[in-house]
């Protein structure tokens, strides 16, 4: 179980890792986001949240290893990936690939609360 819950963090911080390589540039993140990033402030702010989004999968990825910086990680986790879904509701109200990305966080926030409950369930034990 103690591999399951490893895998299911990295699966996760992967995830969030994606987008880091939006921080190359109004082109990566047109490729990403599949929507055109013309405003020079729009893009300061995009490449921004790539790095924001480095910071969350760094910290899950070192909770795959460190199990005592998990509760932290999958909190921050969470937060990013539930606040991001909330936001974007209904999730049809966006264009396909923002639509992707909204099923790709509720996905990706479903194994992170899996990581935890096994995590849970194994300190139990």
């Amino acid at each position: 179980m103690h591999q399951a819950v490893r895998a299911l963090f990295v699966i996760v911080a992967l995830v969030n890792l994606l987008p880091v390589s939006g921080v190359l540039g109004a082109a990566r993140l047109e490729a990403l986001y599949g929507m055109p990033f013309q405003d020079a402030g729009l893009v300061l702010l995009m490449r921004h949240r790539a790095v924001l989004f480095g910071l969350v999968g760094g910290l899950l990825l070192a909770a795959a290893m460190r199990p005592t910086l998990r509760p932290a990680a999958a909190t921050i986790g969470l937060g990013s990936m539930l606040s991001f879904v909330a936001l974007a509701l209904p999730p049809g109200a966006y264009g396909a690939a923002l639509q992707r990305v909204f099923w790709v966080d509720v996905v990706a926030s479903l194994l992170l609360i899996l990581a935890l409950w096994l995590a849970i369930r194994m300190e139990r034990r």
